[in-house]
């Protein structure tokens, strides 16, 4: 029952900040500079527009010419049944426009997230145990360096290095695994210089506390001290980094797949915002916000699987005193 509760309390919580991203979604496009009827009518009839009257019309079919909260009232009704509109391009709905490449950019954003926890909890974990030694030296300069790097410069020296002068990976294009492994890396190198950094100051502020003390005075194997006791303990805000990234990821994995030449929403993105195609940037923008809020609900609830010793007080997950 409490965690029921606790369920309700925290979607009523997400609903506002549901809102604000979708008003965000709208005014990205409402606001935008630009004429959408002037971008629909160059691309059917392939010339500038020249007939006051049928950017006119086209703007009133659009609704274009009503009041701003008018618009995005109407928008926003649509929205919650899963009508996000129709594209201005081809004309075809937004949601199965999107969802069509979702599977292989969720598959991308997924990859590197994985490929940011294989770097990071190895290195994070090291330099937390050999604290101040060459290891830890080198795990907060990546951090550093990792944090700074492009990613589209990161993509290029991928390729230049592992698919053109090594001919280990293939340069682009999808097929099999070996082409996630170029791109996931690329996108996950930025996060696992996070995650290592918060996993090494986490670590070492758990590696400080008293039972972990007592847990080695009792001859438990340092191994046994460090991942089962340290590392569980030290993963909370972890994982809500982690949970918080992978919405990144998924925005950011439309540049990776540009480069990278793969299928998956990049494409339709760029497409759209050459086009000015608002409805599909709109549609991107709340669908991704939506996953963000969804996958922050999960985190929240994973908390008491992670810890045992957290429980879910009135103002969410707490620690029994």
């Amino acid at each position: 029952m409490r965690f029921r509760r606790y369920l309700a309390r925290r979607v009523l919580y997400l609903v506002p900040v549901w809102l604000a991203i979708s008003l965000l979604a709208f005014g990205l496009g409402a606001l935008a500079p630009g004429d959408p009827a002037e971008a629909i009518y160059f691309e059917t009839f392939g010339e500038p527009p020249n007939d006051e009257l049928a950017l006119e019309k086209l703007r009133e079919e659009l609704g274009l010419n009503d009041p701003l909260p008018i618009r995005y009232g109407r928008w926003l009704f649509d929205a919650v049944r899963g009508d996000l509109g129709e594209s201005y391009r081809s004309g075809m709905p937004v949601l199965p426009a999107l969802i069509s490449p979702l599977g292989s950019t969720l598959i991308l954003a997924l990859g590197g997230l994985i490929a940011a926890s294989m770097i990071a909890f190895p290195l994070g974990i090291l330099a937390a145990v050999k604290h101040n030694s060459l290891i830890d030296v080198v795990a907060r300069f990546f951090s550093l360096i990792g944090a700074a790097i492009p990613s589209y410069w990161l993509a290029y020296m991928f390729i230049l290095v592992f698919a053109v002068y090594l001919h280990w990976l293939p340069v682009a294009g999808a097929g099999s695994w070996r082409h996630l492994i170029l791109p996931c890396f690329t996108l996950g190198l930025s996060g696992a210089a996070l995650l290592s950094r918060l996993l090494r100051s986490s670590m070492l502020e758990v590696l400080g506390y008293d039972y972990i003390r007592t847990a080695r005075a009792k001859g438990l194997s340092e191994r046994k001290v460090i991942l089962q006791h340290a590392l569980r303990n030290a993963l909370i805000p972890v994982v809500t980094v982690m949970g918080n990234m992978f919405g990144l990821l998924l925005s950011g994995a439309i540049i990776v797949e540009t480069v990278f030449a793969r299928p998956g929403l990049g494409r339709l993105i760029i497409e759209a915002i050459s086009f000015r195609d608002y409805p599909v940037i709109q549609g991107f923008v709340l669908f991704t916000g939506t996953v963000f809020v969804l996958v922050s609900l999960i985190i929240d609830l994973s908390y008491t699987w992670i810890d045992p010793q957290v429980r879910l007080a009135d103002g969410g997950p707490g620690r029994r005193g």
